[in-house]
This record gives C-alpha cells, structure tokens and sequence, in this order.
C-alpha cells in the first residue's frame, strides 16, 4: 500500500474512534472471536477436516517482486496444476459443492468445465481496516425492517458475525475495496453464434475511507463514462450511495452528449437494464449485488463448501486479447481457476407488492471477503434464467479481494455478458487522487463540454 492509501485510511480510523459507541449489537465476547476463531472480517481461521480448505494465515497482502501492473497481476501460484475438472460428464459427482446454476451450465454447454485447483485463502486487508470493523461490529444495526444500517461511519463490513441474510447482503455492498479506484473496462454482450459489440467505459470511484474531507452518511461516490460503441460514447453515469439507503435513496445523474444536459435518473436502479448490455443484466447485478435490498426478503440459510471460482490472475494477463477470453457460448473456461472454499448461501425473494423481474435470487458469499462469487437468479415462474459467476482475485497491491471480472449467463436465450475485463486497457489504479468535487452534477456537466 503507498503511503497516501495509509495515511487516508488511519487518520480516517482515529476520527471514528472518537465517536461514540452505540449500544452493542453483539455481546463483547463475540467481537473478540474476530481476534481468536474467527478473521478480522468474520470467516473461520481454522482449515475444514478433510483438508481441502486450509488455514487463513493473513492472505496475501504484499506485491510479490516483479509485479507491474501494466503486465496484469503477476500470479503467484501459476505452477499450480489441476486437482481435477468438472464437466458435464462428471458433475454428478461434484454437486454437493455446486450450485444449481453450475450444473445447469455444466449440463447445458460442453465448453463449460471447471479445473479445481489448490485453496488459496488469499484475501487480505489493511490492518485499519481490521481494527475499523472490530470497532464497528459491536455498534452496527439495522432498521427500517433490514433495509438501513445504522450506528456506521466507515462502512467495511458492519456485521461480521451476521445473524440474518440482510446482514449477509450488507456485508457484500460495504465490503472493502480500495479507498479510491480508477479503471478502464470492456463489456461484452454475446449472442449465441459468439457475435459481440463490446462497450468500453472508465470509472471513478471514492470509497468512505477516501473522502476528504470525510462525508458522513456516504457510502461511495461512482462515476463512469463510456467511450464505445460510437452510439454511446460521451455518454456519462453519477451516483451517489448513501450508507442508508432506504431513508436517503441512491441520487443518480446521467449526461448526454448529444444535448449536453445532465438529468437526474432515479432508473439507475433495481432492475434497469444496464447501457449497452443488451438487456442481459439490471443495474442491481452490477457487482454481484447493489442497492437497497429493500424489494426483497434475505433469508440466510447458513454455510457450505462450494467450488467457486478465485484467485483468478490469468484473467488479468495484459498479452490476452478479449478474442481469446470471449467465446461463443461460455467464457474461455480454461483461464478461470476454481477452488473449494466456504460460502453465506443468502435467498431472496421478492416481497409482496414490489416489482422487479428476477422473482428469486440466490447468492453464495465468500467467508473471507464477503463478496458475491456466485448467484443463482430466477424469473417470476420460479424457474432459473440466469446464472452469474464472479472471478474472483486478491489485488495485493490495494490489498484488496475484487473482480478480475464476471459473466452472467442467460439460460432461456442462451446469450451471455462478460463484465469488467481489461486486458487490453490501461491498468486499474487503487489510491488515486480523486475529490469529492468531481463527483456533482456540475462536474458531469464541465467534463462532458
């Protein structure tokens, strides 16, 4: 980490630790498991029985020599070899470690196949982010049946040690992943002949622990602009989210080069298609989940073992061309890596009187980064449509658990979308200096003329 990332983040942890604690959430003796059994974000220190899943040991939070990221992220385990690998054929054998939409992609294309290599539980963060959500387990709460988090200033993860699916979901919407971020990223929309128009586009964004001066009640300010296809170029997305969501909802403006206006949008929400993506995914995909969970019931139905797929550095190799990773069908299976590790099963379902056109969503939580790294989605029938996978990969040099990107794949018109690539892009940087400035309709406005 540089010297400006930690120096955001500690001075943003000794302003916290002068505000006042709100009654306990959980007893102190469950707060100091995080310190014992369990990791500093709730997941279990200890390896499972058989051995496939090992010990956490602090992850992998340091650059290993060489790294440069103008190459991609250097993959230290690359002469790891395949344990096994999952295909249509053998599945059967696997699926109480699958979840029903891997099957049906296993079942479904015979280019999807999954190589299981060795654990590695690589997730790791920057110790004030450790000791921030130590700090904040014992105050955070929710209201407005689940739908608000309170008792929060610099949001990581409010509720280690969850005792609901909501709980669950919040823990992915907060979790940690830089104080700032800039990235340029490709998009893919596939037709089933493999046919694709890719949409490129930059984001910015500001993170709680990057505000300065801090913001109190934000979550993140997020900005993206897009720069192909021709038809939507210039085109440019801001948003506001707020720590609590239902009381203060998401604030989002777009900018359109053609008038040169800037609207408010309150469709960038929920179930909006997402530009350019060929309605294959809704804005509240984006991420594996975000927003308000306000229109459904999380239930959580515990833990298990799940083959997910992690650590996936060959999906960030910069000599890649997207030709050689989009495929017709399915994602270039033979660079995603897959591994067992423990996951949150969270349901949701949709509540009574609200809308949305997934009808049932299921989610599957890695234990050591509260990330999304699997979700099952379901239309209004009750029927599985759509299937999501996110490569999962420990950004050393944040230290930060993200995507090397996602694809969600669409059973009824056997289409897909893959997410957030950017092998042939400029380099994501972490810890960029960004202000909150930059982030007002009125800015929108100046960098769009």
């Amino acid at each position: 980490m540089n010297r400006f990332s930690q120096t955001k983040i500690t001075l943003m942890v000794l302003l916290l630790l002068t505000v006042p604690l709100a009654q306990a959430k959980i007893p102190a003796d469950q707060v100091e498991r995080l310190s014992k059994d369990l990791t500093p974000v709730g997941a279990e220190r200890a390896g499972n029985k058989s051995g496939t899943i090992p010990a956490w040991e602090g992850g992998l939070a340091k650059a290993p020599a060489g790294f440069d990221a103008s190459r991609g992220w250097i993959d230290p385990y690359a002469a790891d070899k395949p344990l096994y690998v999952i295909t249509g054929v053998n599945a059967e054998q696997y699926k109480d470690k699958l979840a029903p939409g891997q099957l049906a992609l296993l079942k479904r294309y015979p280019d999807y196949k999954m190589e299981v290599y060795p654990t590695r539980r690589t997730a790791a963060y920057p110790a004030a982010v450790y000791e921030n959500v130590r700090k904040e387990a014992a105050a955070a709460e929710t209201a407005n049946d689940g739908n608000s988090v309170v008792n929060v200033s610099a949001t990581t993860v409010p509720f280690p040690i969850p005792r609901n699916g909501v709980e669950a979901i919040w823990n992915h919407i907060f979790r940690y992943r830089g104080i700032t971020v800039n990235r340029t990223v490709s998009e893919f929309p596939v037709q089933p002949n493999g046919a694709f128009t890719p949409v490129k586009r930059e984001e910015d964004i500001i993170f709680t622990l990057g505000m300065t001066p801090p913001a109190p009640g934000m979550l993140f300010y997020y900005r993206t602009q897009f720069r192909a296809p021709s038809s939507i170029a210039g085109e440019m997305i801001l948003a506001h989210d707020f720590i609590d969501q239902y009381t203060k909802p998401r604030a989002a403006w777009v900018y359109n080069p053609g008038t040169r206006r800037v609207l408010r949008a309150p469709e960038i929400s929920y179930d909006s298609p997402r530009q350019g993506l060929d309605g294959l995914s809704t804005i509240d995909d984006y991420d594996g989940y975000n927003g308000s969970p306000d229109r459904y019931e999380w239930k959580l139905l515990g833990k298990k073992e799940m083959i997910i797929s992690y650590n996936n550095y060959k999906l960030t190799d910069k000599s890649l061309k997207y030709t050689d990773i989009v495929k017709p069908g399915v994602l270039n299976q033979s660079l995603v890596r897959y591994e067992v590790h423990r996951v949150w099963v969270v349901e949701a379902q949709l509540r009574q009187g609200k809308s949305h056109i997934y009808g049932k969503r299921v989610y599957y939580l890695d234990e050591d980064s509260w990330q999304v790294a699997h979700g099952d989605l379901y239309d209004g029938r009750g029927e599985l449509w759509r299937v999501l996978e996110q490569y999962g990969v420990q950004y050393y040099d944040a230290p930060a658990f993200w995507l090397a990107g996602s694809s969600q794949y669409d059973l009824q018109s056997r289409r897909y979308v893959s997410s957030g690539l950017a092998n042939e892009e400029k380099p994501m940087q972490f810890s960029v200096r960004l202000k909150a400035s930059d982030f007002s309709p009125d800015a929108l406005r100046r960098a769009g003329n």
